[in-house]
């Protein structure tokens, strides 16, 4: 039976359980569970962080933990009794263990290892505490580290910031608003800045020397030197280094390394250095040879510096090589650093090129304490200490000091009877009073143990040395008395011996007679001299003798006459000896009672560090002398003890304060001081109205904390002693004196006063006091005091200073324990509330103010039921009635003030805005409802209670603003926002009662609800954005508090009525914000409030356009804020609801007698909504995509077409614009432009200023447009649009006689007819892109479009830009249309393939004479229809012969719009498909051969052929195709009797084809004869073979002569096809040239190609190059390629790859190849960008199928060619492929035009040219694979289905034009709607201009012509005339607005 736990609540899964029994509740290792019930070894629960299943586990898999449970019952809580560090530990833990896997996901990978670094390290320190093994103050250690590193991981992951106390985290409920907020202000500081430490540390490490002449033991010495001052700063730091130069003791680190301690940061500086000094112990010379000699002396070897300053740049791990130098003259040694240091070169040199001194320095900053813990390593292992000298910037009490340093600085020796000058050593040695030498108390410097004696440096024959050493004498204090310093000064001779011979000595004792020690400074010693070996044993014998010659008597003239001297300098520093001779007086006072005055005036003079070294013998002497003698030195004493209590004030000796405590605690005995310590400062207060000068006054009054401290201790101690007598007097006493502080207190002065100076010193000290009186008074006698001391301040103060400090006594008293009782509190709040209050009116001295409201409002607390106790209530009623109102006041001013500069003012003014805010906060939660009651009655007028509402909506307002907190705040937020939410709660009551109905004010509810609207809208409660554990926290808490607003905003508006008018439409948009919130429940509450707006409206006014335009506007501006999300989305994709599942507003408009209109607004709405939802999530990508334009246009359109929202549609043609200029899609930004230009007229209305367009006339701007839109259509190279603009703006300026601009104008029309002719464009590709799936955005969604592809895009290129646009989207694999479960699928999949445009303007393309680079604007611009053919078998395969079977299927795309336009792609509006039967497709396919050879004889006949290669090719290609089967492939196909038996109908198709086979006999024969012409003397063998293998050809074709029709017809290439030509007539050709009669000719074929014959390919020639070891260029026509479709195909998606080879194996003469090889060596051929895509096609075709990518073309179509080898196939690319380099062609004119002018004779007609397929790169084909697409109709139209019936197929010479008579054509025109902005529609057409007679060819006699070819017209495929279909004339653009824009 299961029961529910009472203990058990809790727990963490150990083992992780699969959870397969019933019921069961799957388990990870780590979880933590909540237990509900328990049954026999299981427990029922649920994991913490999916509460919402519930289920069963083993009770065995779970570690219990104590729990505290909250709200017992069904929603109970649980919270485990842990360290709350452990707790916030783990939870944070887990937050961020699911972000840092997103780091890597976001390759952010520093982060990532740093977090992962910082995780470990917090596991394992929790590891620690867990263990609870650890000492409390490692504990506090470890939290410190632990909160420290959550709280950086936090701030790296831009979590919230935690407010913690102790390192535990704080409940917000738990502690007042304002304590909140300081704490987190503290953290938010220490975040920014960390303070500076005060106090610095140098550590130092000696590693090594390093030098190449070492031999000799050394000794390091290093100070620290102020070079400004000149002067030792530090002691010495002595290490020993071995021979080798490495320390001596290694084991010992406390030997090498050194702390220098308690550098101040005024030591921090560029000129205080690191001094290192290095003796040698050795020889006198360096370069002595060993003696026999033992003796050993020190001497100088190098010194070396470095400035400290360094050191607080440098890497403080790396080391540092010092550089060691040597002084020139060793008699400039003791100044060797300062000269380094003043860089005097001259006189001081490199020791040695590798001389370096190894050392570790560190600066170390804080507190010695603080370094102990945080480098405890450190101290451990050994480290010494080295002091500054002196005493440190803080003097700590107990400090203990006693060190004795001298510096021996220099001698002065005579030459005693030798030539040359002595080697002086001197010995140091210190005895006691007994004479005895005091063992190991002279140091070196620290590191090394203390010694006996001391051995100076020898300075080489020098008998004025300078030594400058340091020694410290650390002698203990009682030994002191008596001891003196002994230098002995030996010669050290240099001859073999090498003795040291004493020839004098000095003293010098340390302490004089009367107890004074030696005092600091230089002292000039007397030097005795004395025998080598005379003893110094007995120094009573010498100690009698004078030892300085500053006190010798004035008749010793013999010493004071010597020349000898020596001097040194002497420093002590010590904590209980002194030097100062009065101090000594005072504290022997009782000795000599007549010096007790002097004594007591000279201790002002004494310094402050010996006082405070004696300061309990000070006060004790002068409570002595008090109590002895008060009547005569009361006064003295009392000004010592004050000068005594202020010098603790003093930075310096502010630690002393408590020893002063704790003097007056436990050693303070005057108990009868109190009476005269009150007399005497009554006695100064009473003066202070009268004196002139009130300094000592002030200083008086200064230390009145202090003395009230020993006048109450005094008491104290009399009551003791006494049992309380005297209690009445004293008392008195005390009320006097305060009757005689108020009387002062009450005076008024200006500022400038004296008076009012002391007063403000008086305020600042008198908190202080407080403590104390309360040790005798009780609060309430305290209180009163403070009461009345306060309350006699004037209220009216001139004096600004003292306001301030005013009001820092307020903020003292506040903070006192005083106030912190509830009985002074009573007591003390009117007075406090008036001060604060006069203040914050008058906005002075705010960050005060803010201050004192803080510590105020943190003392009030609700109890745990969340009632106040009376006293807390009356203190809230108090306050509130006081300050609230000016408090709002006040943040309303601070808020609108301008921000101050500078970011410490900034901070500043930023601190005291957020801390008045905390306390507005912290006042309205203390607040009841009987506060509320009593705050809206006390409003005497409806106006002054409609200003308090206008005025707290407003302050909540700001307290909203996102600027308000930093933005890891949300703990202060949420707690804000609940704040706000219960007031609004009680506010809104008084809005219902006072402000409806005849009352109704609209202000005030306007204000209420944008509050309400903004509340909800804040970033801070939008749940959803948050993790699901700080989701749960914040649900748990304060629950969700949007739906709390929403109900009220719900209820409010049910409450207005017929008021509701007043807010349509003002309130829809913030209204409609509120809804855009994800959240359901909001949702549905405010609905409701939609269809009441609409009903209302449509009560006022018969419709709801008013509600329909607000929604509609801002709908746009919300979502382009990022407003909505993703289940809008699915919600508006059916269109029933508006805003959620929630069918009420649809169900209530059904109701309606407005419905239909109701239903129609929804439906535009949820559409536009789709539009602006994928709008804003394409923008919110990175670059500039496809899909954001698309999206764009999509948007613009609806707003055109559906909304007819003018200015809507305007701008987003502005930001369209911008993306196409952003994408370089100049062509396109043009179109975009003229949307907005062709809404605008050449008039003078007024335009007002819009968008970035100034205010200016209708004509200006539409003048700008124009020629910002010619300018990019300039850079977009489409000159012919801009021409057409160019013409209209000239007609302008002509028409206003504007000559100037005329002028320009015409000149950039010709620049751009210019640019036509002479640049070079680029033709683009087009591919077909369809979008299948659900999950594309619903402009895209199952739609498909051809998009133009940018400059140099191939297929491939194409591909891959669409699949990184849509990472998710799968590449289909086939062209066929995709079924119902595509179109339905949760998924992307793209379908892509090319395909050919067919254009439009057949007059230009077909026209003779019109150049080529005229012609490429025709064929890629204005197209509405493309193209792509299928190749497919139909029934049975033939296996010998493919053709049989070979279909295709011909689609053709109609789009909405004609490419280029507005964008990039359009969407396809039509598509039909024909099939091209195998016979149809052969006579394309020779047509094409024949078509290209006719041009390239042409060409090489006019000369247009600078080289000879391509006919060579083409020709090669052909015949030997010929030979080796391929035309015979056709004949076995169509010309055998079985084939024309069951096809009667093609008779004529098959008689075409014979027509054509003949044909091309004809023309190659007639090509032979052209070739053999111009073919160059080394192709001659070539030319042989190409006739004997068309004797060949003609042999397998059966011809033994041509046919009479073909003899009689001359070939003729005109600009026609080898059929009919639209502007053709025959033309006799011989090889050598031609002679042309222009005549015009009905059209019969007017066929398109996608490559002008100017425009060559640069493959091609490259590929003829190759064979002629030449570079020139040629005609593109033979470098054709399939069309776009193909290319797409190369996987051939329909047909495998056997169907799609080239020609049958066994039709083929030459050797076979395997495909693979054959495909391989193809690609290998092939530049990358041709190779076959494999990326989404991966099947690739035979190499024969394939052709250079960028040739592909609109008029090479997908044929089988069983004329070409296959040697030639797969070898001739291989062979000559080269770089491709355009190259021009040569041109009569000029040399920088792109390829020739062709004449009227050629065949200009580039479709027919480049109809002609190519394959594999090479020239050779007749009939092209099955891969290409047939160029038959590139002339635009095509086969209608429905002609098949009664028109089976007609002859392939029309087939293209058969469809002109169709009916479908002109039925298309009429659906689709030109775009009102076609430039293309602006051009007129233009009149045939005849070609000039002077272009035509004069006629030439030889070869002899050929006939020419026949031609058979068929009436069913001809167009009559030659105008093109009619169109539909353009819409009506939008209804005109633009007077406004």
């Amino acid at each position: 039976m299961w029961i529910p736990t009472e203990h058990e609540k809790y727990g963490v899964v150990l083992v992780s359980f699969r959870g397969t029994v019933q019921h069961g509740l799957p388990l990870e290792i780590g979880d933590t569970v909540q237990i509900l019930e328990k049954c026999e070894g299981w427990f029922r629960g649920f994991i913490l962080k999916n509460p919402n299943i519930k289920g069963i586990f083993p009770s065995s898999y779970i570690h219990l933990k104590n729990a505290h449970v909250k709200n017992k019952g069904q929603f109970e809580t649980v919270i485990p009794v842990e360290d709350s560090v452990i707790t916030e530990m783990t939870s944070t833990l887990r937050d961020w263990g699911a972000m840092w896997k997103q780091l890597y996901v976001k390759n952010e990978g520093d982060l990532f290892h740093r977090l992962w670094h910082v995780m470990n390290e917090i596991l394992d320190l929790r590891r620690q505490v867990l263990v609870g093994h650890l000492t409390h103050d490692r504990m506090r250690d470890v939290k410190q580290h632990i909160t420290a590193r959550l709280d950086w991981g936090n701030e790296q992951l831009c979590l919230d910031l935690v407010p913690r106390r102790e390192f535990s985290m704080v409940d917000p409920d738990e502690i007042s608003v304002t304590e909140l907020y300081r704490l987190m202000e503290h953290r938010h500081r220490k975040k920014e800045t960390s303070a500076p430490a005060s106090t610095h540390h140098l550590f130092v490490h000696v590693k090594s020397l390093m030098s190449t002449n070492l031999g000799e033991e050394l000794e390091v010495f290093f100070h620290i030197y102020d070079g400004r001052e000149n002067r030792p700063l530090s002691e010495r730091f002595f290490v020993k280094l071995n021979k080798s130069g490495l320390p001596k003791s290694p084991e010992k680190t406390e030997r090498q390394c050194t702390l220098f301690v308690d550098l101040g940061s005024s030591d921090l500086r560029k000129d205080v250095y690191i001094v290192v000094h290095i003796i040698r112990i050795g020889r006198m010379g360096a370069g002595e040879k060993k003696n026999l000699c033992s003796v050993q002396y020190r001497r100088p070897f190098g010194c070396a510096v470095v400035s400290i300053a360094d050191l607080l740049t440098a890497d403080s791990k790396d080391d540092h090589l010092l550089k060691v130098y040597a002084c020139n003259t060793e008699s400039e040694w003791y100044q060797i650093h300062e000269n380094i240091i003043k860089k005097a070169n001259s006189r001081y040199n490199l020791s040695g090129s590798n001389t370096g001194l190894a050392v570790a320095l560190q600066l170390l900053h804080g507190d010695i304490e603080q370094l102990r813990r945080e480098y405890m390593v450190l101290f451990t292992r050994g480290v010494s200490i080295t002091r500054k000298l002196g005493f440190s910037d803080v003097i700590m009490p107990g400090e203990m000091r006693n060190d004795l340093y001298i510096t021996l600085e220099k001698g002065e020796f005579e030459k005693g009877g030798k030539s040359v000058a002595r080697n002086v050593e001197i010995t140091v040695y210190v005895l006691d009073i007994d004479g005895q030498i005091l063992k190991s108390h002279v140091a070196a410097g620290s590191g090394e143990p203390g010694g006996d004696e001391y051995h100076s440096l020898v300075l080489y024959h020098n008998n004025s040395p300078r030594w400058a050493e340091q020694i410290k004498l650390p002698i203990p204090v009682d030994m002191f008395r008596g001891s003196h310093v002994r230098f002995e000064f030996r010669h050290c001779s240099t001859k073999d011996k090498g003795e040291k011979k004493l020839f004098g000595y000095s003293f010098v004792p340390l302490m004089q007679e009367d107890g004074r020690t030696l005092p600091d400074g230089t002292h000039e010693l007397i030097i005795h001299k004395c025998e080598e070996n005379t003893s110094l044993a007995d120094c009573s014998r010498y100690l009698k003798q004078p030892f300085s010659k500053t006190n010798l008597p004035s008749n010793n003239q013999t010493l004071k006459g010597t020349k000898e001297s020596f001097w040194i300098t002497s420093f002590l520093c010590s904590t209980k000896l002194t030097q100062n001779g009065d101090m000594l007086d005072l504290l022997k006072w009782r000795a000599h009672p007549e010096r007790i005055n002097d004594s007591l005036s000279k201790l002002k003079e004494i310094d402050g560090s010996e006082i405070v070294k004696f300061l309990q013998d000070t006060l004790d002497t002068l409570f002595g002398i008090l109590d002895e003698s008060s009547q005569r030195y009361g006064l003295k004493v009392f000004d010592s003890l004050v000068h005594i209590i202020n010098l603790l004030q003093d930075s310096k000796f502010q630690h002393f304060k408590p020893v002063m405590d704790t003097y007056i605690e436990s050693h303070f005995a005057g108990a009868l001081s109190y009476r005269d310590l009150i007399k005497v400062l009554k006695w100064y207060v009473d003066r202070i109205v009268d004196a002139e000068h009130q300094d000592h006054i002030q200083q008086v009054l200064k230390a009145s904390e202090y003395i009230f401290k020993y006048i109450i201790q005094s008491r104290r101690l009399f009551s003791l002693a006494t049992g309380g007598q005297n209690e009445e007097e004293f008392r008195v006493c005390i009320h006097e004196l305060f009757m005689s502080i108020r009387f002062f207190l009450s005076q008024e002065n200006k500022s400038t006063s004296p008076v009012a100076q002391t007063q403000a010193v008086f305020l600042r000290t008198f908190p202080a006091v407080y403590g104390e009186l309360l040790k005798i008074f009780t609060v309430r006698e305290v209180a009163g005091f403070v009461r009345e001391t306060l309350g006699t301040l004037p209220t009216a103060v001139h004096a600004d200073c003292l306001e301030a400090v005013k009001l820092q006594c307020i903020a003292k008293t506040v903070e006192s324990q005083l106030y912190i009782n509830p009985e002074s509190r009573c007591i003390l709040l009117p007075v406090v509330l008036r001060i604060l209050q006069a203040h914050m009116q008058e906005q002075r001295d705010l960050v005060m103010c803010a201050r004192i409201l803080t510590s105020m409002l943190s003392l009030i607390k609700k109890e745990e039921n969340g009632t106040a106790e009376p006293v807390v209530s009356e203190e809230v009623e108090l306050i509130v009635e006081s300050l609230l109102g000016v408090l709002l006041r006040t943040i309303l001013e601070i808020s609108n003030r301008p921000q101050p500069a500078g970011p410490a003012m900034r901070l500043q003014f930023q601190d005291v805005t957020g801390e008045f805010v905390a306390c507005l906060l912290a006042l309205l939660r203390q607040m009841s409802d009987r506060h509320y009651q009593q705050l809206l009655q006390a409003f005497s007028s409806k106006d002054n209670l409609r200003d308090f509402l206008l005025q707290i909506f407003t302050v909540f307002r700001i307290l909203i603003r996102p600027e308000m907190f930093p933005k890891d705040w949300t703990v202060m937020r949420l707690v804000t926002n609940n704040v706000i939410i219960t007031t609004v709660l009680y506010l809104s009551d008084a809005l219902r009662k006072n402000f409806l109905n005849d009352k109704f004010d609209y202000k005030v509810w306007d204000s209420y609800f944008y509050l309400s609207v903004i509340f909800i809208n804040q970033p801070c409660l939008q749940l959803e954005s948050f993790s699901p554990s700080k989701r749960k926290k914040i649900l748990e808490k304060y629950g969700d508090m949007r739906v709390m607003m929403g109900c009220e905003i719900f209820s409010m508006w049910q409450n207005l009525g017929e008021h509701k008018l007043n807010f349509i439409p003002a309130m829809i948009g913030p209204f409609l914000e509120v809804t855009l919130v994800p959240q359901p429940d909001l949702r549905n509450v405010m609905i409701p409030i939609f269809h009441d707006m609409m009903d209302w409206e449509q009560r006022r006014s018969g419709n709801f356009k008013q509600v329909e335009a607000k929604l509609i506007d801002k709908l746009d501006s919300l979502m382009s804020e990022g407003k909505g999300d993703e289940t809008y989305r699915e919600l508006f994709n059916s269109i029933i609801p508006l805003f959620g599942p929630y069918p009420s507003l649809l169900k209530k408009i059904e109701r309606e007698t407005w419905r239909e209109s109701g239903i129609s607004l929804i439906a535009t709405v949820t559409r536009l909504m789709e539009r602006l939802l994928d709008y804003r999530d394409c923008m919110k990508l990175g670059e500039v995509d496809g899909k954001k334009i698309g999206c764009t246009v999509s948007l613009l359109n609806f707003y055109k077409t559906e909304l007819n929202k003018e200015e809507m549609y305007i701008r987003y043609i502005h930001k369209l614009y911008d993306l196409h200029l952003k994408a370089q899609n100049y062509t396109e930004a043009s179109y975009t432009l003229l949307l907005y230009d062709e809404l605008l007229e050449w008039s003078d209305r007024p335009l007002r200023e819009f968008l970035n367009y100034p205010m200016q006339s209708e004509w200006q701007r539409k003048e700008y447009l124009h020629l910002t839109i010619v300018q990019n259509f300039d850079r977009g190279k489409c000159w012919e649009n801009g021409i057409i603009l160019c013409r209209e703006l000239a007609d302008q300026y002509e028409s206003y006689y504007d000559y100037r601009n005329l002028s320009k104008m015409r000149m950039m029309e010709a620049s751009l007819y210019d640019k036509i002719m002479d640049q070079q464009r680029l033709e683009p590709e087009f591919f077909r892109v369809g979008f299948y799936g659900k999950k594309f955005p619903f402009f895209l969604r199952n739609k498909e479009f051809v998009c133009r592809g940018h400059d140099y895009e191939r297929l491939e290129a194409f591909q891959q830009r669409m699949l990184n646009e849509f990472p998710h989207a799968i590449a289909m694999q086939h062209v066929n249309q995709p079924d119902q479960t595509i179109y339905q699928a949760d998924a992307q999949y793209l379908q892509i393939y090319a395909v050919t445009p067919i254009p439009e303007s057949q007059d230009v393309l077909q026209r003779d004479g019109v150049p080529d680079n005229i012609k490429s604007f025709y064929k890629f611009n204005h197209i509405w229809r493309f193209r792509y053919d299928r190749p497919f078998h139909k029934g049975t395969k033939d296996k010998e012969n493919e053709f049989k079977s070979l279909w295709v299927e011909r689609t053709t795309l109609t789009l909405v719009q004609s490419l280029p336009g507005i964008s990039r792609w359009f969407e396809v509006e039509k598509r039909e498909v024909v099939e091209v039967s195998p016979l149809e497709n052969a006579i394309e396919v020779i047509e094409n051969k024949n078509l290209q050879l006719r041009t390239l004889i042409t060409q090489c006949q006019s000369r247009q052929m600078q080289n000879i290669n391509p006919l060579t090719m083409c020709l090669n290609g052909v015949i030997d195709a010929a030979v080796n089967g391929g035309l015979a492939r056709y004949q076995e196909a169509f010309f055998a009797k079985d084939y024309i038996m069951n096809h009667p109908e093609d008779g004529e198709k098959i008689g075409r084809l014979r027509e054509l086979m003949f044909e091309q006999a004809h023309i190659l024969e007639y090509g032979l004869a052209v070739h053999e012409k111009f073919v160059p003397q080394d192709m001659r063998p070539l030319h042989k073979k190409l006739v004997d293998q068309f004797h060949l050809m003609k042999s397998s074709l059966g011809i033994q002569e041509f046919p009479a029709y073909v003899r009689a017809s001359p070939v003729h290439f005109t600009n026609g096809s080898p059929r009919t030509c639209r502007n053709s007539v025959p033309n006799i050709i011989s090889p050598d040239g031609g002679r042309g009669v222009a005549r015009r000719s009905l059209p019969s074929y007017p066929a398109v190609n996608r490559y002008s014959s100017s425009s060559l390919s640069s493959q091609a020639s490259n590929e003829v190059s190759n064979i002629t070891g030449q570079s020139e260029s040629s005609d593109e026509v033979f470098n054709m390629q399939p069309s776009p479709s193909t290319s797409s195909l190369s996987s051939n998606h329909s047909a495998s790859p056997n169907v799609t080879s080239s020609a049958p194996s066994s039709a083929r003469g030459s050797p076979q190849m395997a495909e693979k090889h054959k495909h391989s060596r193809e690609n290998a051929c092939l530049s990358p960008r041709e190779r076959p895509v494999s990326a989404i096609f991966p099947n690739p075709l035979d190499p024969a199928q394939r052709a250079p990518c960028h040739q592909i073309g609109d008029t090479t179509l997908p044929r089988s060619d069983p004329n070409l080898s296959a040697p030639d196939k797969a070898g001739s690319s291989a062979k000559n492929m080269r770089s491709q380099s355009p190259v021009t062609s040569r041109s009569p004119q000029k040399t920088t035009v792109p390829p020739f002018t062709p004449s009227p004779t050629e065949c200009q007609s580039t479709s027919l040219v480049s109809n002609s397929p190519v394959l594999s790169g090479s020239y050779s084909s007749g009939i092209s694979s099955l891969s290409r697409c047939s160029v038959s109709e590139a002339s635009g139209t095509e086969l209608p289905a429905g002609d098949h019936p009664s028109h089976p197929l007609p002859p392939p010479t029309t087939l293209p034009n058969s469809v002109s008579s169709s009916s479908d054509e002109p039925i298309r025109r009429e659906n689709k709607t030109p775009p009102p902005y076609s430039v293309y529609e602006r051009n007129n057409p233009r009149r045939p201009v005849p070609l000039p007679h002077s272009l035509s060819i004069p006629p030439q006699t030889d070869p002899p012509a050929l006939p020419p070819k026949p031609h058979q017209l068929r009436t069913g495929s001809m167009k009559l005339d030659g105008t093109s279909d009619p169109r539909v004339p353009r819409p009506r653009p939008l209804p005109r607005k633009v007077s406004q824009l």
